[in-house]
């Protein structure tokens, strides 16, 4: 019976050790990495989302931005950082799902060296051409890459990026050859699309619409499976004759493995309560994004399928990055 009591009082400890620990979470500032530059669409994403749980929370969240090698550095930080609960990151789809294939020695593994902790956005590609350019429409892009097979390029924020891996399924289904030209950040990229360097540019649609709305760029085709609701005249891909066409790139929160579950529930619930609130999902539609939510345990689903399904693209395709 003694034992009995004493198992039964441990268990009773640890329980209220782990209350009290969620209790008292936050007792510092939460640091969140953005694996990008400042000013893209993930960054826009974070920021938004941290300043309202912040502002509903009272929680200090300082937003970091540490980009390179396709979002791999700023990954890898979170991943190596004290799991904790005191630093996350916005991942997505490229260094999520993408860059374990791409990567033969990706310093991290998404599904053994971190947490997931929830869904935040969602959002098309949308392919762009400069204002003055010459190709109209989408079905004019096409009829020039059929008539001069590699003449026309596009940008893209790098090798093996989603854009990129689009590019290429679309490459495939409409038997047309464009030269992809990767960039390391989407302003440089934007400002050299605007100034005529380049023909093309699929990036997300948070990081091009503003482009798309002061009118320095034209806005061809979507890569979601319906149009985007703050680009209702641009049409899909699958519209324009090739049915089924779909990618798009998801953005969630991350932290390192190991984190405890208490914490993990605490901030899976204050991202999703601001991530539902009608001001916050407006501010992501400003952006050409869907605001989402998900249980940890469905993100990592994700994260795992589409790890799979992008995986073979990569493989099929023959990219990959040193």
């Amino acid at each position: 019976m003694k034992l009995i009591a004493r198992v039964l009082s441990g268990l009773a400890l640890a329980l209220a050790s782990g209350l009290c620990l969620a209790q008292a979470y936050p007792a510092k500032p939460i640091r969140l990495i953005v694996p990008f530059p400042p000013g893209g669409g993930t960054d826009v994403l974070a920021r938004e989302a941290a300043v309202k749980v912040a502002a509903d929370t009272g929680w200090n969240i300082v937003t970091e931005n540490r980009p390179g090698s396709g979002g791999n550095i700023g990954v890898d930080a979170a991943a190596k950082s004290e799991p904790d609960g005191y630093t996350l990151v916005l991942g997505q789809t490229s260094n999520l799902a993408i860059n374990p294939t791409l990567y033969p020695r990706l310093p991290y593994d998404p599904e053994k060296d971190l947490t997931a902790i929830g869904l935040v956005a969602d959002a098309p590609l949308v392919l762009v051409v400069p204002a003055n350019s010459r190709l109209k429409t989408f079905d004019d892009m096409i009829a020039e890459a059929k008539a001069h097979p590699g003449a026309l390029n596009f940008a893209s924020s790098g090798n093996g990026t989603v854009a990129h891996l689009a590019a290429v399924q679309l490459q495939n289904a409409a038997g047309i050859k464009l030269t992809h030209i990767p960039y390391k950040g989407a302003a440089q990229a934007a400002n050299d699309l605007i100034g005529g360097q380049i023909d093309m540019y699929l990036s997300s649609v948070p990081t091009l619409i503003g482009h798309v709305r002061n009118g320095k760029m034209r806005a061809l085709a979507v890569t979601s499976a319906e149009r985007a609701p703050d680009l209702p005249d641009v049409p899909t891909i699958g519209e324009r004759g090739y049915p089924g066409f779909e990618a798009v790139t998801w953005f969630g929160l991350a932290a390192p493995a190991g984190v405890p579950k208490d914490i993990v529930q605490r901030l899976n619930a204050e991202f999703n309560k601001a991530l539902e609130t009608p001001d916050l999902a407006a501010k992501y539609r400003e952006q050409g994004a869907r605001a989402l939510t998900s249980t940890p345990a469905q993100f990592a689903q994700l994260i795992h399928d589409d790890r799979i399904r992008w995986g073979k693209i990569v493989k099929d395709s023959g990219a990959h990055v040193e």
